[in-house]
């Protein structure tokens, strides 16, 4: 019942100031936040990368000027940069949102967001890295799913994200389960119509098992992004059905969530990525992740009232 209107506060600039001028929030911002700037975040991944692999997110989405979006690049190739010095471009790679490098600005928004993403690609190849293209709500797939393929032409390793909570997602599985394809595959995160997505949560499950059929069965790398233990217990299965070695597919889990279970999957000498985003604008990510666990939402509101 939390989530509509948490997804809703998402988009909310007056819901926003009420949030980032709110001290409690810090923790939980904390919890699922890497810090504000690149100098907090790389010691984290540091750490993270002794016994996992990392895909980093430079906060920032809906950008409304070509400025705006330039400074996205520079701060994504400044990261590429510092990952190659620190030696960490064969464990971490990156996640960019196409809207972020100007996907809808209003003039040639799509070949911008092309253009940009091609600039962070050529950084990411220089230190041996890979890139994948985060998918936002279910108006951006075309687009997102057109620059994948302009891109791969030149970096056939550019990951797609596919959200199994969508109609047309299976399909989608099978048009990239080519070989060399990477595709993250997750529940899905915003508040669809049921026009065009599962409202159910056991329909969204069914469908992420027939998502994760088609990936693990296909030529592709698959990277299962879902922190439901029936779900990571259900991929190692089907891996194994398919043939796939432990090298030939990953688990990922965001920064900050079942911490316990990451460590142990990599102990187990599974393949375990994790999402770790960082940088100023945090509030849209931060708004999605409490839609997507109430109790997080209960934790803060309890702060809330607390401290009022």
């Amino acid at each position: 019942m939390l989530r509509t209107p948490l997804l809703a506060a998402a988009r909310s600039s007056a819901c926003r100031k009420l949030v980032e001028r709110t001290p409690v929030t810090r923790a939980l911002v904390d919890r699922f936040v890497a810090g504000s700037t690149l100098e907090q975040a790389l010691p984290k991944v540091a750490e993270l990368s002794r016994d996992r692999y990392v895909t980093l997110d430079h906060l920032g989405e809906d950008t409304t000027d070509e400025a705006q979006a330039q400074n996205t690049v520079k701060a994504y190739t400044r990261l590429l940069e510092e990952l190659g010095r620190a030696g960490l471009g064969g464990r971490a790679e990156v996640s960019v949102k196409l809207s972020a490098v100007g996907q809808f600005l209003p003039a040639d928004g799509e070949k911008i967001a092309l253009d940009n993403a091609r600039a962070i690609c050529e950084a990411a190849a220089a230190i041996g890295t890979t890139v994948t293209l985060d998918m936002e709500d279910h108006t951006t797939v075309d687009s997102t799913l057109s620059v994948l393929r302009e891109l791969r032409t030149d970096f056939p390793w550019v990951g797609a994200v596919l959200q199994a909570y969508l109609y047309r997602t299976e399909a989608d599985c099978r048009d990239l389960a080519g070989a060399g394809s990477r595709v993250r595959l997750c529940k899905g995160a915003y508040d669809e119509p049921a026009s065009v997505a599962f409202r159910d949560k056991a329909e969204v499950d069914r469908s992420y098992v027939r998502c994760m059929k088609v990936l693990m069965n296909g030529e592709g790398y698959p990277m299962i992004a879902s922190h439901d233990p029936r779900m990571v217990a259900i991929a190692q299965q089907l891996a194994a059905t398919a043939g796939r070695s432990e090298d030939d597919y990953e688990h990922q889990m965001l920064y900050g969530i079942r911490d316990d279970e990451q460590e142990r999957l990599a102990a187990e000498g599974r393949r375990m990525r994790v999402y770790v985003p960082y940088g100023t604008e945090w509030y849209g990510y931060y708004m999605r992740r409490l839609a997507e666990r109430p109790a997080n939402m209960l934790f803060f509101a309890r702060s809330l009232v607390t401290r009022n």
